[in-house]
């Protein structure tokens, strides 16, 4: 719309110009006619109320649309003003939370600085920090490790924690460690509240150090033992602020025997003594499959020298009964054939009604017949084919590696 009351001003102060310009021309001409200024007059009086009309009808475009953008402005503003509320109520919300969850944990904090107060509950804290590591690192209590078991022997004292190690070895391990120095380090507020807090947390880890390594748990078990104790450190920041209050800490411990661990140290050290497990496991396995093997080595020659033995019987037996069924046979067959011989010529005497065989047994149940001074005739040769038949024995033979 503006666009347009523009163009058209335009157009009228173009109209206008050629006009006034053609006036001003019939003024400059001699001998005009006088009556030509009334005209020219109500010309110029007519520009001029169009332009002050087409002025007005600019003014009142220019007002509707400034009417109009002030209305969306001020649609804009209202949503503004809306959603910023709203944006302000989530951000009171969050901020009332906020609150109420800094209140939360300052009565946390401040209950925990208590109870970290008595040494009963920070050496349940310790433990309680210890199991966790210990459930991570795949061990199980009464399996891997004991809480609180006495020492074996005349000893009094009771480790928190013994580890049970290969080949019947154990390691010991206090949870108990001196916070309470360290608290007032974090409330303190001065310089020198914190230096002086810092001198009174060294020397009081020092003197928990000494403790320990006057303690003598690997002596005084009847159990063989490593050396060094464990102290454990609940806290990765507790460990780090030992290290930068007193670096000769860790090492005047490592002297006496002591180490103090943070839960990470902790965790490799159960990872080394996990593995040396598993591997004392493996060599155990080994040296019982090496001694079946060696058992069985004995066993197989004892095996093999009995097939041998049986082997060289049945041989034994073999040739025996070899000999049974061909010398043995033969010898037989002699005084059989004699027998044969003998009844062939008592069927020759006795006639022809009297050649039918003669029961065998019947034969050798008749009296016996009187021998010839010949040495080959058949009642000589029946007798001692049948003595040395009657006298052998293959299994006597059999026993005595052959006859």
């Amino acid at each position: 719309m503006t666009t347009t009351v523009v163009v058209l001003l335009v157009l009228l102060l173009m109209a206008a110009s050629a006009v006034i310009a053609w006036l001003l021309a019939q003024r400059a001409r001699p001998g005009a006619d006088a009556t030509v200024g009334v005209p020219a007059q109500q010309v110029q009086q007519a520009v001029t109320d169009a332009v002050a009309q087409a002025t007005r009808d600019r003014e009142v475009a220019d007002r509707a649309a400034l009417r109009g953008d002030l209305d969306r402005l001020y649609q804009l503003v209202q949503q503004m003003h809306q959603a910023s509320g709203e944006r302000f109520g989530q951000v009171d919300r969050s901020l009332q939370l906020h609150a109420q969850i800094t209140q939360s944990l300052g009565d946390t904090a401040s209950s925990l600085r208590e109870a970290l107060a008595s040494s009963n509950a920070r050496g349940q804290w310790g433990e309680r920090m210890a199991d966790d590591v210990l459930r991570l690192a795949g061990m199980h209590e009464h399996v891997n490790y004991v809480k609180r078991t006495g020492l074996t022997g005349d000893g009094t004292g009771i480790p928190d924690f013994t580890f049970l190690l290969p080949k019947g070895h154990v390691l010991f391990m206090d949870v108990k460690f001196p916070m309470a120095a360290y608290l007032k380090y974090l409330d303190a507020t001065t310089d020198a509240e914190r230096a002086s807090c810092r001198s009174t947390f060294v020397r009081d880890v020092r003197a928990r150090v000494r403790e320990l390594a006057l303690r003598d748990y690997a002596i005084i078990d009847q159990r063989p033992a490593v050396d060094n104790v464990l102290l454990f450190v609940p806290n990765e920041s507790l460990a780090a602020f030992i290290h930068e209050a007193d670096p000769e800490l860790l090492t005047d411990a490592m002297r006496q025997r002591v180490v103090v661990c943070s839960p990470l140290m902790l965790f490799a050290f159960l990872g080394v003594i996990r593995q040396a497990f598993d591997n004392f496991m493996i060599e155990q396995t080994s040296h019982e499959i090496l001694d079946l093997l060696a058992r069985f080595g004995q066993q197989w020659g004892k095996y093999t020298e009995q097939v041998d033995k049986v082997k060289r019987q049945f041989d034994m037996l073999g040739r025996s009964f070899d000999e049974l069924a061909t010398t043995r046979r033969r010898q037989l067959e002699k005084p059989l054939a004699a027998i044969d011989e003998l009844r062939r010529r008592s069927g020759s005497a006795a006639g022809p009604d009297a050649r039918q065989a003669p029961d065998v047994v019947a034969e050798w149940s008749s009296p016996p017949l009187v021998a010839t001074d010949d040495p080959a005739s058949p009642v000589d040769q029946l007798d001692a084919a049948w003595s040395a038949s009657a006298s052998y024995d293959p299994l006597s033979s059999l026993g005595r590696g052959g006859s």
